[in-house]
């Protein structure tokens, strides 16, 4: 199992392959959308909606075993595809590990060029949900 800081340096690496090139990153991160699981219907209710963001973007995370896993989807590819890029880099992670983790790739790959303030402060709301959830599973590991 890849750790937090290793998935975000492959996501470094990937995005090194557009060199900077707006269309093809943005083109990129709604295929990584659509590469998303399915989130079920039941599951995009206004409970597990992210506060902060723009776009609609559901959220929901489960223990399986010792680790979290989270399920995302969002009305819009391009926000579809930024909470794959974090369900990718935390799902199958334990709380500990995802509530101190340092979210770095997004500075790597120049993010700020592509998604202007909005989408980045609900990009940040969504890293701040999941380490909400990760804590509050936690909880529940250790009762």
């Amino acid at each position: 199992m890849m750790s937090i800081v290793e998935r975000q340096e492959e996501i470094i690496e990937e995005f090194a392959i557009l060199d900077g090139d707006m269309e093809m990153t943005n083109f990129y991160v709604m295929e990584l959308g659509q590469k998303l699981p399915e989130m079920s219907e039941a599951s995009k209710i206004d409970d597990n909606i992210v506060k902060g963001c723009q776009s609609k973007v559901w959220l929901t995370a489960e223990l399986q075993g010792s680790t979290i896993v989270y399920h995302a989807d969002s009305n819009t590819a391009i926000t579809k595809g930024l909470v794959s890029l974090l369900v990718r880099i935390f799902s199958g992670q334990l709380a500990d590990e995802i509530v101190t983790a340092e979210v770095f790739f997004p500075e790597k790959i120049g993010m700020e060029r592509f998604i202007g303030t909005q989408r980045s402060n609900g990009f940040g709301a969504m890293i701040k949900q999941m380490k909400l959830y990760a804590l509050a599973l936690k909880s529940k590991i250790e009762a």
